[in-house]
């Protein structure tokens, strides 16, 4: 069997984790929170960071905003 898709996955955990798997807008969020947060931090922040959102129960745009916040005030270094 070749690999699974996104989209496939996405199903199958949703119905193993008894939950609904994201809308295309959710997706679209939680990417773009993931995006943000390996950005402006190290990458291994970009998962933890949804893991955190999903945790508090937070709706990802809401995450999204708060993470585009936390980088505002934490511009990347420009010798890096």
């Amino acid at each position: 069997m070749g690999a699974v898709t996104g989209d496939d996955w996405l199903r199958q955990m949703a119905v193993e984790l008894g939950v609904e798997p994201p809308t295309p807008a959710e997706a679209h969020a939680l990417l773009d929170l993931a995006g943000e947060a390996a950005h402006a931090s190290e990458r291994q922040a970009a998962p933890l960071t949804c893991w955190l959102a999903a945790k508090a129960g937070a709706d990802p745009l809401q995450a999204l905003d708060v993470a585009r916040r936390i980088a505002a005030r934490n511009p990347p270094d420009p010798a890096h």
